[in-house]
């Protein structure tokens, strides 16, 4: 598969290698042709916009510009965000809107368990305190763009 359409049931998008993505859905795994970052891009391009025009209104809104989270579709507020930098090969994106809770893997500090809204769990390497930065980022991006909406 060569291209993929970020949707409701979309969770996480992992690099696998330099140039293939898993991606991980409630119900299915998909191998993509292609890195998570230009998954995102695709995605934010079918919604109406660009990973870099999205990057750019997040960038504004937060006041921040590193590993910053995407509104990939504003009419159904998806939002994404990288777990390191997005130029990084290992840079994985998750779901915000489908993370129910997260919790330090004991065995490996720089691990991150996640566990969905479905119950599907995933270790991503990610430490768990920079993750919660993630998410209060993502968290803000959502309640700015949802108070603005609603003016």
């Amino acid at each position: 598969m060569k291209d993929y359409e970020i949707n409701d049931a979309t969770l996480a998008i992992i690099p696998e290698t330099k140039m293939t993505s898993v991606v991980v859905e409630a119900d299915y795994k998909y191998n993509v042709e292609v890195k998570p970052l230009k998954i995102i891009d695709y995605s934010c391009k079918y919604f109406g916009s660009s990973y870099l025009g999205r990057r750019e209104g997040a960038k504004q809104i937060l006041k921040t510009s590193y590993k910053l989270p995407i509104m990939v579709d504003d009419s159904r507020n998806v939002i994404f965000f990288p777990t390191v930098s997005p130029e990084e090969n290992n840079c994985s994106w998750l779901a915000l809107n489908r993370i129910e809770t997260i919790n330090p893997v004991k065995k490996r500090k720089d691990y991150t368990e996640v566990v969905f809204d479905n119950g599907k769990k995933l270790n991503i390497p990610i430490s768990y305190k920079s993750m919660e930065n993630q998410i209060l980022r993502a968290s803000r991006l959502e309640s700015v763009i949802r108070n603005r909406k609603n003016q």
